[in-house]
């Protein structure tokens, strides 16, 4: 749509008359700067070169600041913002929220309008109000061209914006492997890392389970893995990054990218000698490729060293009625073996016994039972977890995507556990044992196995 000719030669017909008296006329100057604006808006180069010859001011603006040359920038209109440059506009007028031309030009990606600015004198380092600069918006759009000339243009790379996160750290988070290569050949800092921050968080129904939680502290490496990008984790470790990385809290880059089910980036990182077993944070990688039942990742973890049997040693939060991932009170103490087994497992339980996981570990720990409010103390062997004894209401975070059913899955992960040495007369702390547990459940195959394997039989009832 292009703005229409009788409007603008209305315009155009005041301005030239000149006020009707000495007093300047107000409803006119704000008329003549709508249309411009209306006109830079839409792109119409036409009708602003038309309203500039009339005299209308090259630096119009709206009531929040934002002038006819923003707007030409934000409708990508390169005629219209050159027309309004040659007529003497502000290449670093602002709005209300500090948002330039050259910011509009970064967002849309376009580097000959970014060439245009920066030849009329705009400032690279003019940020937003929540201190975000030109080469911040190009980098998280993906305009690897935009932020080449920023850089060159001498933006500072260093600058932070919400959070205290780099420009790199923009690139690295939205998946921008040409943007991370451009700034580190510009000499970005690979080892800055985000504003750290804390935060009350907790698992109910109980106050006990309640911590204060630091937050940040990533450098780009672990936005690159929180986002999966292989690509740019990459760049940027062959540019010097540090593989063992670790935020605010003390998750590392491995453990992030178990996490995310990026084994890829996984495997990547630990040929680059990254730590397996890191768990500074109070969980390592084995733990939560078990919750995802990763064999892949647990293969590429006990390969690479990682303590088969390490422990768990907190819980960690997560939303209401949420499904993220995350480790309950009740599991503090587990192994990845446990783990497994806890959620039937068996091909995982047997790729971590093969590496000298100890299939006769016993979970012991007290905890607030969901609902009751009441301390609860659990000793759980593998035997018990695979017929889901211990731990609590839990849920299984991966699907499973084999053809099996709830029993045909809970029959392997037993066989395997009493095969591997596990008690099949163990009880927990209220006399339950797994056979109690199987008939409850109905498995009839799991029961005479038991009965097999020398249980005994459950009373009649």
């Amino acid at each position: 749509m292009r703005i229409r000719a009788g409007w603008i030669a209305a315009v155009v017909a005041c301005v030239s008359a000149g006020p009707a008296s000495a007093q300047p006329n107000d409803d006119a100057a704000r008329s003549d700067a709508a249309a411009l604006i209306a006109a830079a808006k839409q792109g119409d180069a036409g009708a602003v070169g038309t309203l500039l010859q009339a005299g209308v001011d090259a630096d119009a603006a709206e009531a929040d600041g934002s002038t006819a040359l923003l707007w030409a920038v934000h409708s990508d209109s390169y005629d219209a913002a050159q027309l309004l440059l040659e007529a003497g506009a502000d290449p670093n007028g602002a709005n209300d929220l500090g948002a330039t031309p050259l910011w509009a030009a970064g967002e849309n990606r376009n580097p000959r309008v970014t060439d245009l600015l920066l030849a009329a004198g705009a400032d690279p380092n003019l940020a937003l109000l929540a201190g975000e600069t030109p080469v911040m918006v190009a980098a998280r759009a993906g305009a690897a061209d935009v932020v080449d000339r920023l850089a060159g243009a001498g933006a500072d790379l260093e600058r932070r914006g919400t959070r205290g996160q780099t420009a790199l750290m923009w690139a690295a988070a939205q998946r921008h492997p040409a943007v991370v290569e451009t700034l580190i050949a510009h000499g970005a800092d690979l080892h800055a890392v985000s504003d750290v921050w804390s935060q009350w968080m907790g698992v109910p129904p109980h106050s006990r389970n309640n911590k204060e939680i630091p937050h940040g502290g990533n450098t780009a490496l672990l936005f690159a893995v929180r986002a999966g990008d292989l690509e740019s984790a990459r760049l940027l470790v062959d540019a010097g990054a540090d593989v063992d990385d670790a935020d605010a809290w003390g998750v590392s880059a491995v453990t992030l990218a178990a996490h995310g089910g990026h084994n890829e980036l996984l495997e990547f990182l630990l040929e680059r000698g990254a730590d397996p077993g890191a768990a500074a944070a109070g969980f390592a990688a084995l733990h939560e490729s078990a919750m995802r039942n990763d064999v892949r990742a647990t293969r590429a973890l006990l390969e690479a060293g990682a303590d088969p049997d390490v422990r768990l040693e907190t819980w960690t939060p997560t939303r209401r009625a949420s499904r993220d991932l995350h480790f309950p009170p009740s599991f503090i103490g587990a192994t990845p073996f446990w783990l497994a087994a806890r959620f039937a497992r068996a091909e995982l339980m047997q790729l971590l016994a093969e590496h000298g996981a100890d299939p006769r570990f016993v979970l012991e720990v007290e905890y607030v039972a969901d609902g009751s409010m009441q301390w609860r103390t659990d000793r759980t062997t593998a035997l018990m977890a695979a017929l889901g004894m211990g731990g609590g209401r839990v849920r299984p975070w991966v699907p499973y995507t084999d053809d099996g059913t709830p029993e045909s899955r809970t029959f392997a992960a037993v066989k395997l556990a009493v095969e591997l040495g596990a008690d099949v007369h163990a009880a927990d702390p209220n006399g339950r044992t797994a056979l109690d547990v199987a008939e409850e459940l109905q498995f009839e195959s799991v029961v005479h196995y038991l009965v097999e394997q020398g249980a005994d039989e459950p009373a009649p009832r």
